[in-house]
């Protein structure tokens, strides 16, 4: 599979600090203020809409940014529309929790879009501790011609007023709006990892650590505990919730993933508390494998429903894993991402690189999943021809309209000229969040604060 084309999400900044005039104070606090402006710009979610029309990115200042899909040129049919900035907002601002003297980031932890039922867009977007919903819409004509009040907005003299007016719409430029709708807050104690909307477009579940809450769209003081899995004393605690989604078709069904290597499916309607699972997914360690970092590499960072709702997959630190619901032993299908880096646990440990939380992805036919590495690769493992490719997303190697060509890490021996050494890999380089046109081969990958726009190559 070819891929092609890219759009920045944001230019590269290049700095050169020649501030020898300046005192050694004021030179501090400009790179502090440029490092955390370099910070807030890095994409922590990418998500497209149902239709693929729009894609959304979240980054670590609150920040959302809406890229729509162009129409395709009557003059290059041939040519795929491409994906510009539709609007940009910011969804959530720093807060402080003053019974707790705890911070909380703006970052934008997950997005989620809602169908589209009218002419305008809803998604739903959440930090640590608070999920908003907003409305997305445009505006190309304003009212005028008002009675009470005139043009500037200024409330007129009734006794000036001699005739009465019809308000008038006159066509104006585009504006894209974005308002916030709903505000669901005060539902978590601890940090919200991941959401996930039902398939009845009524309800959406938000999931912390250790509980994981049902909240209606349209009410935003109360919410439901589905699951709840702290324990009356938190020294016995021995593992946390990582991920949860609702099955794409039946309204009842959810999953959600451990830190322990395990995943539960549960129906809602056994009970209304689903500590209970109804189905129970963990494949048997293999003794021989045991290793201080086995329960570390084992923990499940991302688990998705396939398109159809019959498999799961599931990514952990060196592998991705697809289910099959109806068997619950073992998976059915096993992916080495970047079993190289086995040998090199010791040290990712060190770094914290360990605990990168990598997400994974279907196509929209479910027969190719993808996910991320580090050096801004990421893979793609086809399960009808059980191939493999491994891409590279850089600014230095991605030019608009060129073919990425497959790259290959070596592990040891002699490297060939088009290999790169285990030893080279750039971990402070990685794809953690990526995600897949619901009908298209069109793919878009997220590179700390780059957004990389890849599809199929067109004939």
């Amino acid at each position: 599979m070819i891929w092609e084309d890219y759009i920045p999400y944001f230019p590269a900044l290049i700095i050169h600090c020649g501030f020898n005039s300046l005192s050694l104070s004021l030179s501090l606090s400009l790179s502090l203020s440029l490092l955390c402006s370099i910070t807030a710009d890095i994409i922590s979610t990418v998500e497209f809409n149902s239709t693929g029309e729009l894609l959304a990115t979240g980054d670590k200042g609150g920040r959302v940014v809406v890229f729509q899909r162009e129409q395709e040129s009557k003059n290059q049919p041939h040519r795929r529309g491409e994906y510009n900035v539709y609007s940009t907002f910011q969804s959530h601002e720093p807060e402080f929790d003053y019974l707790k003297s705890l911070e909380i980031e703006e970052k934008i932890n997950k997005i989620r879009w809602l169908p589209q039922q009218n002419a305008a867009y809803f998604l739903l977007s959440t930090n640590d501790k608070t999920v908003k919903l907003w409305k997305i819409s445009e505006r190309d004509k304003r009212p005028e011609g008002y009675n009470l009040k005139d043009e500037d907005g200024r409330i007129r003299d009734p006794s000036t007023i001699t005739s009465l007016r019809v308000p008038v719409l006159r066509p104006m430029d585009l504006m894209v709006e974005a308002t916030p709708r709903r505000v669901f807050s005060n539902g978590h104690t601890y940090h919200i990892n991941s959401i996930s909307v039902n398939s009845d477009y009524e309800t959406y579940m938000s999931t912390d650590d250790l509980r994981i809450n049902l909240w209606h769209l349209e009410i935003t003081n109360r919410s439901f505990n589905i699951v709840d899995i702290k324990p009356a004393n938190m020294e016995e605690l021995t593992e946390v919730i990582t991920a949860a989604e609702f099955h794409p078709h039946q309204c009842n069904t959810f999953v959600y993933s451990s830190s322990k290597g395990s995943i539960r499916l549960c129906d809602m309607r056994a009970a209304a508390l689903c500590d209970n699972h109804s189905k129970f997914f963990e494949e048997p360690e293999d003794p021989s494998n045991r290793s201080f970092f086995s329960e570390i590499i084992s923990s499940i960072s991302d688990v998705k429903f396939s398109h159809s709702g019959r498999y799961l997959m599931t990514r952990d630190y060196l592998t991705v894993k697809v289910w099959d619901l109806n068997m619950e032993s073992k998976p059915l299908e096993t992916y080495q991402v970047h079993d190289y880096l086995r040998s090199k646990l010791c040290s990712l440990y060190e770094n914290d690189c360990i605990f990168d939380k990598f997400e994974c992805v279907w196509n929209g036919s479910d027969s190719v999943i993808m996910t991320g590495s580090y050096n801004n690769f990421f893979r793609m493992f086809d399960r009808n021809t059980k191939r493999d490719v491994t891409l590279e997303a850089s600014r230095e190697n991605s030019k608009p309209r060129a073919i990425l060509k497959p790259r290959k890490v070596c592990v040891g021996g002699k490297r060939r000229k088009d290999e790169i050494s285990v030893d080279s890999l750039d971990f402070s380089k990685k794809i953690l969040h990526t995600t897949w046109h619901p009908s298209e081969n069109i793919i878009a990958v997220a590179a700390t604060n780059n957004l990389y726009i890849f599809q199929d190559k067109v004939n």
